[in-house]
């Protein structure tokens, strides 16, 4: 309640606070010139500088303009890309922070910050050979998904999000800055620090990642680089000992709070420390071209008078305009001059460019323990040390990407209709594992090193409005990678249909990969496989159609996977003297099923609005044709019906409810030595989850540059399969606030 008073009070400051300079309330600026009998006008006529003797300057109110751009761009080549999304708005802010993401779309562990995994297919990346990093995505910054702000002033944006006790609170501070040297430099930073302590027990999760960045556009010389440090420390539980806790909670004798429920686990971490050095620069070869500028905004030839100002010498001025052949003559030398002078606007029409990208990567993912682990916990002995206590075990990867392209830019005369690019890339990977010559007191690593060589090309057309496509190829011809494709190409159509504006896209891709060098290779304390997995397929067709005034969108698409790779559980059971099943030996590994897999997709997202009251709806329906290795929901829903409205014409408010739901289905479960969601043992019984809806009401508001938010989660909370994962239930009844605020100064 204290957080909700101070925030109910911060809010009530800013609706009673004077008329400020950030407030975007400004004077007229009609201020006297005192001493000359002349308004500020008059005195601007006569080339006279204006005069702030005897005014009280601090009642001026100035001007500050708040207007900006931001784009993102691609990492391959550093294309830069238009960016249509604003964070700025105050729709869905309360699910800003959630790592479930805005529309509980992803499988999580229950805490803020914890490991995710989309439920929607589609959605998916593939597994890279840094993987401990992608359940992260929410956090990790990327160069493809860094915003880069052209500012008029500079841009600071500060958010705080807040939830719990100080036993159980959730913290998340972020702070981001922009601001430009000139037109075309701008440097910036961001920073973001997470810490949840979490609702069940040894399940804290601490995250700090810093971000600088800059870019230069020029005619010719155009930069993008970044440099970002992530820290990122997870507690591992293991789950809770038992689902009865949360499934039916009244066969036990005693009510139990979130606290008291018991976990598998209470002493192992993960952590990751990831640093990431990126800059791409370009070259630009091209012309310059005369903009055409109509009659009514071409300059004035200036008079006589202002002519005959030009000459600095007032005798020469003097003598000259007392002699009339003399004056005219000059006149016409003047006019001449200045004609001369009019250089009409021009504009830089790049033909080709030389593109050189540098993409460096380091990630440090440490599994460690500081006291025995449960007996019988493991389905074998420990790899490398004498127990499974008191361990610690690291591996590091570290990626540098280099690579060069010539380009043929879209548009540098009317037959260009398309850009063309060109490039080659060699790419270095060095893996450091723990080796079986570690002892409990010293540490030894083997190391893997890989060069790898490709080329590609991408055509592309992106300006107008009605067509645009792009189509590319990469291929792999050195290293451990020789052989790998990756073929893909995109497309969207816009038109009118009656009164409507109707765009529709599509997006294939065919790639034949090699598995990533972890699903190869992993050595740990607890973990420990050697694969020869044959290459990975994946052939996809996907379509959207978006009618813009019926605010419909619909998306469908299908994907045919041949040789999937994937994590998989191992159980085996543990067994009393009577024979009764007591607990599960764990393991995992990679597997790979034979044959094909197909994975259907469809999904509708419509909002609807009738005066002050809104609902947004989206459904996602999928099909999986081999639900053991590959299983999805059939259907997940979100509904968020609310009311929108103004107070005082200056505070907007959103009043409403949202809820996620999902059908059951056989989740993937998480293993804690390797930071991974991994398939259930098909060969042990299983646990579905789902078909538990999530019921949160909220309250939103901006006024001004504020943006706030009161979130009551799950208040539908009681006995129920109310779980994010398989033994990971979701966080009982609380209430999250945040707030943000947008500094132009």
């Amino acid at each position: 309640m204290k957080h909700l008073a101070a925030l109910l009070a911060t809010l009530t400051i800013v609706l009673l606070c004077p008329k400020t300079s950030w407030a975007q309330d400004f004077g007229d600026g009609s201020f006297d010139t005192m001493g000359s009998g002349l308004t500020s006008n008059d005195s601007i006529a006569r080339g006279l500088k204006k005069s702030t003797w005897g005014r009280d300057t601090s009642q001026v109110e100035h001007f500050v303009p708040t207007e900006y751009k931001q784009w993102r761009i691609d990492e391959r080549l550093g294309t830069m890309l238009p960016e249509v999304y604003n964070d700025t708005l105050p729709h869905l802010f309360q699910n800003f922070n959630n790592t479930d993401g805005y529309l509980g779309e992803y499988n999580i562990l229950g805490n803020l910050g914890s490991p995710r995994m989309a439920r929607n297919f589609l959605d998916r990346e593939l597994t890279d050979n840094l993987m401990f990093i992608q359940p992260f995505d929410y956090f990790h910054t990327t160069p493809g998904n860094l915003l880069f702000t052209n500012t008029k002033s500079p841009l600071t944006n500060l958010q705080y999000h807040k939830c719990g006790t100080k036993e159980n609170g959730q913290d998340r501070l972020r702070a981001y800055f922009a601001t430009n040297i000139n037109k075309r430099t701008g440097l910036g930073f961001k920073a973001d620090y997470l810490y949840a302590r979490g609702y069940y027990n040894s399940q804290a999760n601490s995250q700090f990642g810093g971000t600088l960045f800059g870019y230069y556009q020029g005619d010719h010389y155009g930069i993008h680089a970044m440099a970002s440090w992530e820290h990122m420390k997870m507690a591992e539980n293991g789950g809770i000992e038992s689902d009865t806790y949360i499934t039916n909670p009244e066969s036990f004798p005693r009510s139990y709070n979130s606290t008291d429920i018991p976990t598998v686990l209470s002493s192992l971490w993960n952590r990751n420390d990831h640093q990431t050095i990126y800059l791409t620069h370009h070259y630009n070869l091209g012309k310059y071209h005369d903009i055409e500028v109509p009659d009514s905004l071409k300059p004035v030839m200036p008079t006589d008078g202002e002519l005959l100002m030009r000459i600095q010498n007032d005798s020469l001025r003097t003598v000259i305009m007392a002699d009339t052949l003399r004056c005219d003559s000059t006149l016409d030398s003047l006019r001449i001059q200045w004609q001369n002078e009019q250089m009409p606007p021009r504009e830089f029409i790049p033909i080709t460019s030389i593109v050189h990208t540098f993409h460096f990567r380091r990630l440090m993912h440490v599994n460690y323990s500081r006291s025995n682990l449960p007996e019988n916990y493991f389905s074998h002995d420990p790899y490398i040390r004498s127990s499974y206590g008191n361990y610690e075990d690291e591996t590091t990867a570290i990626s540098a990407k280099n690579t060069v392209a010539v380009q043929l830019r879209e548009g540098f005369n009317k037959w260009a209709k398309a850009g063309i690019s060109l490039y080659a890339a060699h790419e270095y990977n060095r893996f450091k594992l723990p080796s079986l010559q570690t002892t409990d007191d010293v540490n030894n690593y083997d190391y893997w090193n890989e060069h790898h060589i490709s080329a590609g090309g991408e055509i592309s057309k992106t300006q107008g409005r009605t067509l645009h496509y792009n189509a590319g190829a990469e291929i792999y011809v050195v290293g451990p990678m020789a052989g790998d494709l990756d073929i893909h190409g995109g497309g969207d159509l816009n038109f009118r249909l009656f009164k409507d504006t109707v765009r529709f896209e599509a997006n294939a891709f065919f790639k034949n990969l090699r598995a990533p060098f972890y699903f190869d290779h992993f050595q740990s304390q607890t973990v420990w496989w050697d694969n020869e997995l044959d290459r990975e397929q994946h052939v996809r067709v996907e379509g959207k159609l978006t009618l813009e005034r019926t605010n419909t969108t619909l998306r469908f698409g299908m994907e045919n996977i041949s040789n999937y790779q994937y994590l998989g559980m191992h159980l085996t059971p543990n067994l009393d003297a009577n024979g009764n099943i007591t607990s599960y030996a764990h393991d995992i590994s990679v597997m790979q099923q034979s044959g094909s897999i197909q994975v259907l997709s469809a999904s509708l997202r419509q909002k609807i609005h009738w005066g002050i009251f809104h609902w947004d709806n989206e459904i996602i329906w999928q099909h999986t044709t081999n639900s053991d290795v590959l299983p999805l929901p059939t259907l997940s829903i979100y509904t968020n019906p609310y009311i929108a409205f103004h107070i005082a014409k200056v505070l907007r408010v959103e009043l409403g409810v949202d809820m996620r739901y999902f059908t059951s289905y056989y989740a993937p479960d998480y293993s804690p030595f390797v930071g991974m969601y991994a398939t259930q043992d098909p060969t042990q019984p299983r646990v579905k989850i789902g078909n538990w809806p999530i019921l949160n009401g909220y309250a939103n508001f901006a006024i001004k540059r504020v943006r706030g938010y009161i979130n009551v989660t799950h208040f539908n909370a009681g006995s129920g399969n109310a779980f994010w994962a398989p033994h990971y239930p979701i966080d009982p009844l609380s209430i999250h606030f945040g707030i943000s605020w947008n500094f132009y100064d």
